[in-house]
């Protein structure tokens, strides 16, 4: 995976620089780095590494907190001058075609790590190489990583990236994702308090 191109992304939390990575330029569905452009990877960096969640992030579904986290992270990386890294990896790596069929499972009483597994996935197929691969890239050595998700955590831990330091991304529950954030808490591990 190489830097195929940066431009400059002025938004509402502040202006970026947009790096995006991918094997070629040909690639559809690239992974990509959005970088304060004060960032200094001398210091610790606040990095949020999230995966795509086209339902939560550009449509604002309350079936989850995706949306919510993304929102929150880019104004802690423009106000801390951080960093979030991307990646392409839809429904917990399962894709968005499965991942709506795990929704209609869901519908039907599933809990979401169920209804993974009866459409014959893991819970989370999610993988994070790419994130270090793309921190490395950019020169960075030591993160705070803004993240709940201790598989994330463990995936840092296991890299020549030093985590300094986990600042915690918990989103208030509504009626439409209480049950779902229970689940990631109490089955899943992940840190919400």
């Amino acid at each position: 995976m190489k830097r195929q191109v940066e431009s400059n992304i002025p938004t509402k939390y502040g202006n970026f620089k947009m790096i995006i990575f991918s094997e070629d330029d040909q690639d559809l569905k690239p992974h990509f780095a959005l970088c304060h452009p004060s960032m200094n990877v001398e210091e610790a960096v606040s990095v949020r590494i999230h995966s795509e969640c086209l339902t939560g992030d550009l449509l604002g579904s309350f079936r989850c907190d995706c949306g919510e986290q993304l929102d929150t992270a880019l104004k802690i990386i423009g106000e801390q001058k951080g960093m979030i890294i991307y990646l392409r990896q839809e429904g917990r790596g399962i894709g968005l075609i499965n991942k709506l069929k795990a929704y209609n499972l869901q519908d039907t009483g599933r809990n979401t790590i169920d209804a993974n597994t009866d459409l014959g996935f893991q819970p989370d197929q999610r993988k994070y190489p790419m994130a270090i691969e793309i921190l490395n890239e950019l020169g960075i050595s030591k993160i705070k990583l803004i993240t709940n998700n201790p598989r994330k955590i463990e995936a840092i831990e296991a890299s020549n990236i030093k985590l300094e330091e986990r600042i915690p991304l918990v989103i208030p529950s509504k009626a439409e994702n209480e049950e779902y954030l229970q689940v990631k808490k109490e089955l899943m591990g992940h840190l919400l308090g």
